[in-house]
């Protein structure tokens, strides 16, 4: 058997898809794709202003998680707290008291990330 043959009939299967790609108008091929939305602060009156809008946008993304993370850490702490009455390791004032400072913690720690978001 020919191995150049052979070679070069895996180098064409290969790059098969490549051509067919190659081929196909890039029109078509993002015609379902939705347009990209502007930031919440507008689209702005040149790229700098509009790169700053997205940054605000990803700034208020993160301080969205970091109140999800605290939520879920009270949670959790209220959730074990919860488990220990059942061992009796703990009292119901002792989770009464758990759930009231994360509650507080919560309101403190969103009212410090809106205030530091107004910030920009």
């Amino acid at each position: 058997m020919n191995t150049s043959f052979t070679f070069h009939r895996a180098h064409i299967t290969a790059l098969f898809p490549l051509l067919i790609l190659a081929a196909t108008p890039m029109a078509s091929l993002a015609a379902g794709l939705p347009t990209m939305e502007d930031p919440s602060r507008g689209a702005g009156s040149g790229i700098m202003q509009t790169l700053q809008n997205y940054g605000y946008d990803i700034v208020l993304l993160i301080a969205l998680l970091v109140v999800a993370s605290m939520f879920i850490g009270v949670c959790y702490h209220a959730y074990s707290r919860y488990a220990e009455i059942h061992n009796g390791r703990a009292t119901w004032g002792q989770f009464g008291l758990t759930v009231a400072v994360g509650a507080i913690l919560l309101v403190v720690g969103i009212w410090l990330l809106t205030k530091a978001t107004g910030v920009l």
